[in-house]
């Protein structure tokens, strides 16, 4: 197998496997990965739980990997039993604040740090534990502000030692998939980017339902823009692997996908063994060999901008679940001024500067579209001086909607499949505008509200009380959304649920299905184009809709400039992949 153009693969090699693995054993699987696959690099882990590698047997393992062409790296996972105690603590996690524990990580560093110039952590480098010593230690603080700071020294003191033993070492920190999690376990990656050599990133998502982290599909790719925004050029990757996806290999081969096309510069399988011979690296090899020739088509990432800062908690995988609606998301710890569109969710009220950014954005003229969650948690901070919307503490079942934007004279009825429950917002008639309602018998409430305010816009959506409740909202409700949360983009694009839509910056898009069934979504095109070619096939589609345009209410005088918008509907196989450009 040749190697891959736009990425690398490898594989993480732990621990449990190599004690009991002969030459032999490791040699086997290193042939079958070849008959299907290009692995560029190993991560050779030399701890994880009571198992501890030899440096001895490390340096064997290395040199195999590397006489058969595999670059090979070392590797920790952060789980550990010191003197037979156990720790009140998830996964046997180590206590940072236990000396005994303290020198027992740094012996594992050593080791590891004496045999590579290399080392990435498992996503197990978090802490947990509440111990008498760490009870004593936190004090009054949180556990939250306690555990950051706690591992913030630990992480300099691990990245210290290693560069002592080997000063050539490149230090890698992975983040798991919990991102909105990060803070109350320690993980600190607003000060960790900077300690670290590297940064690395979980995005495993297995099977969204059942399981506990309701992880998104969409995250296999947000999470790498997220860490891309968070340490520009040093996100050495994205983890998967396959635990949850037996009942559906594409929930693996999606992983994979997501992650390259989100431009990480490689793969992780987790792990070495566990795929070895088995059915999902077959289908796997087909799939890398497509995304790399696709690849060469795509430029840069775009999306809204979503603002996730650091330590930010609230509305847990919201952008995610907008992702899976067919919203190109663009998330960032940072908060980008130049953006057309910001997107706040409850998370980035965390910011204490947030209300003061939201109002200068709007006031120089740029957009923005804040949820209920951080509508609530600025509500008393500037946010009802922005708008007459206002909470009632009530809800209501609805599964009727209009869409009536201000800047048109025409209003769009549905339906959708069953009653999805919403807070009830109030607003007053002519100071804002909703622009996306929900019917309820002979009342009506706000889904989508707008506000003028200075020379921007200002949207307030109202997400269900069930996230998940978005994948049930019509097409026509999901096109009403997508059209203001995407001012700025080319392409925006509506279906009924569970489809992304992957934006680039050279014109060039990726629809991927969830569903199990084929379907059909629509593609609106901002300006006249000659139609849409699909980049694999080279078919074309060019048979459209021009969209209502914009037409001033009764006595107004003027309407928002707005390019002519133009629906193209594009048909996607049940759990598809497609590839398509604008022709101008």
């Amino acid at each position: 197998m040749e190697s891959y153009k736009h990425f690398r693969l490898a594989a993480y090699v732990f621990a449990y496997y190599l004690a009991e693995a002969d030459e032999a054993e490791i040699q086997k699987a290193i042939d079958y990965y070849r008959q299907y696959v290009h692995l560029d690099k190993v991560y050779i882990e030399n701890h994880r739980g009571v198992v501890d590698i030899s440096v001895d047997k490390l340096r064997r393992v290395k040199e195999l990997f590397e006489k058969n062409g595999i670059e090979a790296s070392g590797g920790i996972t952060s789980t550990v039993l010191v003197n037979g105690e156990r720790k009140p603590t998830y996964y046997d996690t180590f206590c940072y604040t236990d000396p005994a524990h303290r020198e027992r990580y740094l012996q594992i560093v050593r080791d590891v740090a004496s045999v590579f110039d290399e080392i990435i952590l498992d996503d197990f480098f978090f802490t947990s534990c509440t111990c008498e010593r760490c009870i004593e230690a936190k004090g009054n603080q949180s556990w939250k502000d306690y555990r950051l700071k706690l591992m913030e020294d630990f992480s300099h003191v691990i990245v210290d030692e290693a560069k002592r033993v080997n000063p050539k070492v490149n230090f890698i920190i992975k983040y798991p998939n919990w991102y909105e999690s990060y803070q109350e376990a320690g993980y600190n990656p607003g000060k960790q980017k900077d300690i670290f050599d590297m940064i690395y990133t979980g995005t495993e998502t297995r099977d969204p339902q059942y399981s506990a982290q309701h992880l998104q599909r969409y995250l296999s790719y947000s999470i790498i823009r997220l860490l891309e925004n968070t340490a520009p050029g040093r996100n050495g990757g994205g983890w998967i692997d396959p635990y949850g996806s037996n009942p559906n290999l594409n929930f693996f081969l999606e992983q994979a996908n997501m992650t390259v096309l989100a431009k990480a510069k490689e793969l992780m399988l987790f792990n070495f063994s566990v795929l070895a011979n088995s059915v999902f690296v077959p289908p796997l090899g087909h799939t890398l060999s497509r995304m790399d020739k696709m690849l060469s088509e795509l430029g840069n990432p775009i999306g809204v901008s979503a603002w996730e800062p650091y330590d930010g908690d609230g509305e847990d995988q919201l952008y995610n679940y907008l992702g899976m609606g067919g919203i190109a998301v663009e998330p960032t710890p940072y908060f980008d001024e130049n953006a057309e569109v910001v997107l706040f969710t409850q998370s980035t009220a965390y910011d204490e500067t947030a209300m003061e950014k939201l109002e200068a954005h709007l006031r120089k003229g740029k957009n923005a579209v804040v949820t209920t969650g951080f509508f609530r948690e600025c509500y008393d901070k500037g946010m009802k001086d922005l708008t007459s919307v206002r909470f009632t503490h009530r809800h209501v079942l609805a599964d009727e909607f209009f869409i009536g934007h201000y800047n048109y004279n025409n209003l769009e009825f549905c339906t959708g499949r069953e009653k999805l429950l919403f807070e009830i917002l109030s607003y007053k008639t002519n100071s804002t505008s909703n622009d996306i309602g929900l019917i309820a018998n002979e009342h009506t409430y706000p889904l989508m509200t707008e506000d003028s305010y200075g020379k921007g816009r200002l949207f307030i959506l109202n997400v269900p009380e069930n996230f998940a409740d978005l994948y049930k909202l019509p097409k026509n409700v999901w096109s009403g959304i997508a059209k203001h949360i995407s001012m700025g983009q080319r392409v925006y694009m509506a279906g009924d649920g569970r489809h992304s839509l992957l934006a680039y910056d050279n014109g060039r898009y990726a629809i991927q299905s969830y569903n199990q069934m084929a379907g059909k979504v629509d593609v609106i095109v901002r300006g006249e184009c000659k139609g849409l070619r699909d980049l694999e096939t080279g078919a074309m589609y060019t048979q459209c809709v021009a969209l209502p345009t914009p037409k001033h209410h009764i006595d107004a005088t003027t309407v928002i400039p707005e390019a002519p918008e133009y629906r193209f509907e594009i048909p996607v196989g049940g759990g598809n992949l497609m590839f398509f450009e604008v022709v101008d």
